[in-house]
């Protein structure tokens, strides 16, 4: 058998950090251990009922076969209608896409404007996904690494000094997968002035838009309408209607763009399950009433979390604005021993968190910022108590 030479695009990715750190927890449980994992984004909530009940009654009414590679027109209507109503952004239904998770649709964005030797920026902390898909693409990662000091964010004079003219997109996620840290109005607008005097496309992954716990949320469009025609909007109903193992996200922008993704994905997956688009229309078009409880919920979390790791000597953990997820700075534990083992980085220390204190978090290293841990509140108060006792007793073992 010959020795197989992978793609060299292939070759120069990584799995995924979030789903191995998850994978390991899961395997760990399975085996007996008890371990609590603050490792995977995804909400503890259940797909509200009306949800459900709307895949079941397509299962019976026999909505069982292809669907147009874009979605059905009924879907795409919906989230047209979607982003009218909720975020003021006019897209007619053939400027939507929907994929297989917010995910895929991020990807398409990518594979469908960055060619061989294109830059694409991305602030640092970023969603681990975001620089293998460029990669992918033969597409040249650019990180932006931010600060404390700007809230995680970049500001817009570091991305007017980024911009070069082998730039050809940037990757917006706010709120922040992992930061938290949400952009205001005022700050996207001096990015989007930036913006307007280049030819640089902007992805604005929008995924955690309905929990913003202070202000509104705001897309840069709203901010700069102007870049109506360099922006891709990213969302999906993973996060707000706990709807993660359902795989549907959409995107909206320019038609040619939208048409090019919607051409890769006919030879990637043709179309979103058709049962979950059923789902996703009355995800969209349905009672929104459960969005409100569960970010109240959330935040009380955020509040308690934060509360509990900012008591642990040594650790700094900014406030979240969005999202669920903490992301605390644990660079005095780097650098210490644990059995006589030096722990020379968050990967090694969130190695000592999970094998020997059984709770899963997420290195910073993986989201571009090492010293950082991620932690999701996504789960019970009670499992957060149990898994702070047990970060706190893990970091205290360290000398």
């Amino acid at each position: 058998m010959p020795t197989p030479v992978f793609n060299r695009h292939v070759a120069a990715i990584k799995p995924s950090i979030t789903m191995a750190v998850t994978g390991k927890a899961k395997e760990m449980k399975s085996k007996g251990i008890d371990v609590v994992s603050l490792s995977a984004g995804e909400p503890d909530f259940d797909t509200p009922d009306h949800i459900k009940e709307s895949a079941i009654q397509a299962i019976r009414d026999g909505f069982t076969k292809y669907t147009p590679v874009p979605g059905t027109p009924e879907l795409r209507a919906a989230v047209a209608a979607k982003f009218k109503r909720e975020n003021g952004l006019d897209y007619k239904p053939e400027q939507i896409l929907t994929s297989i998770g917010g995910k895929h649709s991020c990807y398409l964005a990518v594979a469908a404007l960055v060619d061989e030797g294109d830059e694409v920026l991305i602030p640092a902390p970023y969603w681990v996904s975001y620089p293998d898909m460029v990669i992918l693409a033969g597409g040249t990662p650019v990180i932006m690494p931010t600060t404390s000091e700007t809230d995680l964010k970049i500001t817009a004079e570091q991305l007017r000094a980024a911009i070069t003219p082998k730039t050809k997109m940037i990757i917006l996620n706010s709120p922040s997968n992992p930061s938290g840290a949400v952009y205001s109005r005022s700050e996207l607008a001096a990015l989007g002035k930036v913006l307007l005097d280049s030819n640089v496309y902007v992805l604005s992954d929008d995924i955690y838009e309905h929990l913003v716990y202070e202000g509104e949320f705001v897309n840069i469009l709203n901010a700069e309408p102007k870049l109506y025609d360099q922006t891709i909007v990213v969302n999906g109903v993973a996060k707000a209607y706990a709807m993660t193992g359902w795989r549907v996200g959409y995107a909206a922008g320019p038609l040619p763009i939208i048409k090019e993704m919607s051409k890769i994905q006919s030879q990637q997956t043709s179309n979103v399950t058709s049962i979950s688009q059923k789902a996703t229309v009355q995800a969209l078009n349905g009672p929104q009433d459960h969005l409100a409880v569960w970010k109240a919920e959330y935040d009380k979390r955020r509040k308690h979390m934060v509360e509990r790791l900012n008591a642990i000597d040594g650790v700094k953990c900014a406030m979240p604005h969005g999202a669920f997820y903490v992301f605390p700075d644990v660079s005095a534990y780097i650098g210490k021993s644990y059995k006589g083992k030096k722990v020379t980085d968050d990967v090694a220390l969130t190695d000592v968190l999970i094998e020997d204190f059984h709770v899963a978090t997420v290195p910073g290293t993986g989201f571009g910022t090492p010293g950082y841990i991620r932690l999701s509140y996504a789960t019970s108060m009670k499992e957060i108590d149990t898994a702070i006792d047990r970060v706190a007793a893990g970091l205290a073992a360290l000398s």
